[in-house]
């Protein structure tokens, strides 16, 4: 983080992805004196102070203390909450929301106008520093807060600027994105089992697999359909398994799966407003 102004950060509402940004940050080195988290709980409060040597304050103090205020609660609480935080945040804060679905409009109405407000979508490799972290601008944030928000995200992994309007699909592919891959892996490993290999046989080979195609698709710049045709011989095995899996609709079942993701979004979004 050299050469970074390191800004006073707090995370409000410090569960699972609160707790992500809070981690990322101190592993990076941000200051832990620049740093400040809200819990519910105090024992909640007690384990982010142990674990992290950081202050837990009220809402009201974390505020205060911040000239960034990241908003990390579920959607539905988000309300509840910027009527208490809202007329507390002055105009020259950056408000950076982590709230899955929630477009930055419903943010801006609790607060005062001017405010710059942010967009984040991150996932759940964050923990292990390989997060995809999707950023968007609300209507009075600039590109100098866009920066800000990349200098809290890029400790994660990898960060990308969209606008707002991609943010439900970015929810679809990238924030639910790990589940689709877990799914696939224990739906090989059930398969590995099925041909009479021991689970944890099953499970190394899949893991490693997909982590070596990860790897090949990220720095060899190919096409995924080029490296897939790499692995596919005439009459052979793996065009055996991709025609069973056309057949039985693999692709037709993830465009509809990502649209129904996408939907929801849009769904939490409607419900909260």
């Amino acid at each position: 983080m050299e050469g970074v102004r390191m800004y006073t950060v707090a995370v409000i509402g410090a569960g699972k992805i609160g707790e992500v940004l809070l981690s990322g940050l101190v592993k990076a080195g941000w200051p832990v004196d620049q740093i400040v988290a809200t819990a519910r709980r105090e024992e909640r409060a007690e384990q982010l102070r142990n674990r992290y040597g950081i202050r837990v304050l009220d809402n009201t103090e974390a505020v205060a203390a911040a000239d960034v205020v990241a908003i990390a609660v579920k959607p539905q609480d988000a309300g509840a909450l910027m009527a208490e935080l809202g007329p507390q945040i002055p105009a020259g804060k950056l408000v950076i929301s982590l709230c899955a679905g929630l477009p930055t409009g419903f943010f801006t109405k609790w607060l005062a106008e001017g405010t710059p407000v942010v967009r984040v979508m991150t996932n759940t490799p964050a923990l292990v520093d390989e997060a995809m972290t999707a950023i968007s601008a609300g209507p009075h944030a600039t590109a100098h807060h866009l920066g800000i928000a990349e200098e809290l995200f890029s400790p994660l992994g990898r960060t990308i600027r969209v606008p707002e309007s991609q943010q439900d699909a970015v929810t679809a592919l990238s924030g639910s994105g790990p589940a689709y891959f877990y799914f696939l892996v224990e739906a090989m490993t059930d398969a590995g089992i099925l041909l009479g290999l021991p689970r944890q046989v099953a499970h190394d080979l899949i893991v490693q697999t997909a982590i070596g195609s990860a790897i090949m698709l990220r720095d060899s710049g190919e096409h995924p359909v080029k490296l897939r045709e790499a692995v596919t011989s005439p009459a052979g095995t793996t065009i055996s398994a991709i025609r069973e899996l056309e057949n039985h609709g693999v692709r037709a079942a993830f465009l509809a799966a990502l649209e129904a993701a996408r939907d929801r979004a849009k769904e939490i979004a409607d419900q909260a407003s």
